[in-house]
């Protein structure tokens, strides 16, 4: 492994600047402040007997409820203006934080966005909730798409898909350009972000001189994941990368997210290839499904707010760490190793339906 307590000197260096040289030729926005915090959590470093730091990506945006979308949004966001799109379509499900971060980087930026939302958990229209809520207060252009009998998620999302390109191609067929933001940001442009995200995770720990074991962080459409693991390949670390899946996935997930870090680094023009073996999924810990509470995360959530004053979300970060938990207290993470959390957001997850939120009280 490589020495942290170099400072990132040398070799590791030259490999961070032709990293960022290759960023920086891209389009962007400028949606977030950036480096976000990272410091060391002190209570549950003592409780569990390791040293855990946490990255607050959740502090990404001008906007008071960032996340890790802002990242991938500042490269999507850049393209759209740079292509002088005018239209911006979006999907996910109703309490999407993509869809939300979407919204307000595109507003915020005089491009309108629309969006087509699945109803994993069906909306009270006289009660709207969290995200949808700022959806709405940002005026976005918004389609509810309910599932139907026996109709799974994943099923639902395909056919959001698809009424959201037709009506993008009707716009488009009538003069206005559009772009068309997949689930998550999880394209090879948005993904770039998380090959900067990862330099930056680096930088800050290396200032700590601190040697990373772990990052361990949330996946669902793996943009994230893929940038984060197009980042190690750039510039070499061997941290353990665990990504705690929160969602239902085909059994392509490891080669779809693999072709996605090599389209990431073929966007950025760097000559380096992942491979489906770079990366350590966790499938244990998101039943019974995307949306749905469980009491390992609300164990988690509770934890941590107690122990840190720190809020988790009920859909992605409080089932991430959930896992974490589980490995220190199995044995897999070892007493005294270095681990890191990357902080996605998503705490407006709080605020929402009952369904989602679960017997957090």
């Amino acid at each position: 492994m490589i020495n942290m307590n170099e400072k990132v000197g040398g070799v590791m260096c030259k490999k961070i600047n032709y990293a960022k040289q290759l960023l920086s030729a891209l389009p962007r926005a400028d949606l977030g402040f950036f480096p976000t915090p990272m410091y060391k959590l002190e209570n549950i470093s003592k409780m569990l007997d390791i040293n855990l730091y946490v990255k607050r990506d959740d502090f990404t945006g001008k906007n008071l409820f960032g996340g890790n979308k802002t990242r991938k949004l500042e490269y999507l966001i850049g393209k759209a203006l740079d292509d002088k799109c005018e239209y911006v379509f979006t999907y996910g499900a109703t309490q999407s934080n993509h869809a939300m971060q979407t919204v307000w980087a595109s507003v915020s930026n005089q491009l309108k966005p629309v969006l087509y939302l699945t109803a994993v958990v069906e909306p009270d229209k006289n009660d709207i909730k969290s995200n949808l809520l700022l959806d709405k207060v940002f005026d976005a252009e918004i389609y509810i798409i309910n599932l139907q009998d026996n109709e799974s998620f994943a099923e639902a999302d395909i056919r959001s898909l698809k009424t959201g390109r037709e009506h993008l191609k009707r716009l488009e067929s009538d003069g206005h350009k559009c772009m068309n933001i997949p689930m998550g940001g999880a394209n090879e442009i948005g993904s770039a972000g998380y090959i900067g995200g990862y330099i930056e995770l680096y930088e800050q720990i290396s200032e700590l001189d601190v040697q990373l074991d772990y990052l361990y962080h949330a996946t669902g459409s793996g943009g994230t994941m893929a940038g984060l693991a197009a980042g190690q390949k750039l510039i070499g670390t061997d941290t353990t990368i665990q990504s705690i899946v929160v969602l239902d996935i085909r059994e392509d997930y490891l080669e779809k997210k693999a072709a996605l870090a090599n389209a990431t680094l073929e966007y950025i023009q760097a000559d380096l290839k992942v491979e489906p073996g770079d990366f350590n999924i966790r499938t244990e810990f998101y039943a019974p499904g995307y949306e749905c509470p469980n009491a390992k995360a609300t164990e988690a959530i509770k934890l941590l707010a107690k122990q840190e004053g720190l809020l988790l979300d009920p859909v992605y970060t409080g089932k991430a760490f959930a896992a974490l938990l589980h490995d220190v207290r199995s044995g897999i993470i070892s007493k005294g190793s270095n681990v890191a959390f990357l902080h996605t957001g998503g705490a407006t997850a709080l605020f929402a339906e009952k369904k989602i939120i679960g017997d957090i009280l």
